[in-house]
């Protein structure tokens, strides 16, 4: 079951930086937003292994 939160957070994160890429020409707040929230996301997947 671990391992289910691992890739999950690792997927989530993956999404929010693609949305934070995507947004970053027209709405760079809400693209900073989004990358913070995905850089710890994966942060958190890596932290899992530990």
């Amino acid at each position: 079951m671990n391992e289910f939160w691992i890739y999950l957070l690792f997927i989530l994160g993956g999404f929010l930086i693609g949305g934070a890429f995507s947004l970053w020409k027209t709405n760079r707040a809400g693209a900073v937003i989004l990358a913070v929230l995905g850089a710890m996301a994966a942060a958190g997947g890596i932290l899992q292994f530990f």
